[in-house]
């Protein structure tokens, strides 16, 4: 193994507790359909997960080499800014987790990546080439490919199996969700955990533990799969709801044609090394699916929302590890506040997120409030309307009743009869 020094060591830790969070934070991306639909039950469902996540690790290092050798210049950075990126990065995974957004895990790092180099060594330590080419294009275009092929895939699995029977379609349905969802964990497998392999390698270089350069050590490949793994393992259960019910209501034929087209895009863009996210795809591809039935509907309130946290996961985690690196590179003291600011900050958000617990046993559980919030609200014509439109009058005996207030109990008396027409002689 490399000669690693204190420094190198926290920043290797702090790597791999990224790593763990992109695991949790990310479990929905493969699963939430899986879930939602009733294909497997949630344990099952997040322990296949893991597993396939770490063998996925194994399969490519194309990722890594792009996170290590290709968006920031290697050679003209300390192990202080690697632990400001990732610091910016972990933070933001922590907070979108406890709204239940699901953001990218990859933007954040790359995210808070940029914005350490940028506040080191300035613009010139970033490619801005690689960036474009393989970060923003592909995080505006993999969402898109994904949720087109998703829908016209569950719109194709809808006409085919038009003359079958619904309950047969669904159980050979939800055995193919299995299988597509197995698939995804296997591509997220390829995709991120090489990210965080490609952040630890870029210390080592940084910290003259690698030549420039060099691919990820057996043992950085190992230990990512092992982290992600585990993360994946406890499951995002706050993520997993939102993707599997708050977007949109899922059949299994969907969820199999999300899940399906989700994994193509991902396995597609690990083998040419672009580093999108696979929380962008998956959402997108749940949401191309949810329009792909006749009468399927996604509630855009909820996807406004998810939107919003998207466009600021690069900038936020940006700033923050500027912040970070500032302070880190004031000497051991500087690194030990970063250190202590992480591990407090992180502290907070879990205490929080204790208030109300989401888990395996509630995840599809859904409130009729949520459902609520994501209606329009009425407007000024509707509202004005209501105010003046008398109520019907069952309604108002109803409350007549029901109250104790004698001033509504007053009787009215009945008309006096006219008196009989007098006869005339």
């Amino acid at each position: 193994m490399e000669h690693i020094t204190l420094l190198l060591a926290i920043v290797v830790v702090t790597a791999l507790v990224f790593d763990f969070t992109n695991g949790f934070h990310d479990t929905a991306n493969a699963m939430a359909t899986t879930i939602s639909t009733g294909a497997m039950k949630p344990k099952a469902a997040v322990a296949m997960s893991a597993v396939l996540n770490l063998v996925g690790a194994f399969l490519s290092v194309e990722v890594a080499k792009t996170i290590s050798k290709g968006l920031v210049d290697e050679t003209g950075i300390q192990p202080e800014v690697i632990l400001a990126a990732l610091v910016g990065a972990i933070l933001w995974n922590l907070l979108t987790w406890l709204v239940g957004l699901p953001s990218s895990s990859s933007h954040a790092l790359m995210g808070g990546l940029i914005g350490a180099t940028v506040a080191s060594i300035g613009f010139s330590g970033v490619n801005g080439g690689v960036v474009l080419t393989k970060v923003l294009i592909p995080a505006v275009a993999a969402p898109l490919v994904a949720g087109v092929a998703s829908m016209v895939a569950a719109r194709s699995t809808y006409r085919i199996g038009a003359n079958i029977d619904e309950k047969t379609s669904g159980k050979g349905y939800k055995a193919g969700q299995i299988a597509s969802a197995g698939l995804v964990s296997l591509a997220h497998g390829t995709n991120d955990a090489q990210k965080t392999m490609g952040i630890i390698t870029l210390a080592l270089v940084a910290g003259g533990a690698l030549a420039p350069g060099s691919n990820p050590p057996v043992w950085v490949i190992v230990s990512a799969g092992v982290a992600i793994a585990l993360g994946t393992y406890l499951g995002g259960w706050r993520i997993i709801r939102t993707m599997g019910k708050g977007l949109t209501d899922l059949q299994p034929q969907q969820g199999f044609a999300a899940q399906t087209g989700a994994a193509t895009v991902i396995l597609a863009s690990s083998h040419l090394g672009f580093s999108l996210s696979t929380t962008h795809v998956c959402s997108g591809a749940v949401m191309g699916a949810g329009l792909g039935r006749k009468g399927g509907v996604v509630r855009w309130s909820t996807a406004t929302r998810m939107f919003v946290a998207w466009g600021l996961t690069l900038p936020a985690a940006g700033l923050v590890a500027a912040l970070a690196e500032f302070v880190a590179r004031q000497g051991d003291w500087g690194i030990a506040v970063v250190a202590a600011f992480l591990v407090g900050s992180s502290t907070a958000i879990w205490f929080v997120s204790r208030r109300q617990v989401v888990n395996h046993a509630n995840v599809n559980d859904v409130e009729d409030e949520a459902r609520a919030s994501d209606a329009e609200p009425a407007g000024v014509v509707t509202t004005a309307i209501a105010a003046v439109t008398p109520p019907p009058a069952g309604a108002v005996a109803t409350a007549a009743a029901d109250t104790d207030d004698d001033a509504l109990k007053t009787t009215i008396p009945a008309p006096a009869a006219e008196p009989a027409p007098t006869a005339t002689v």
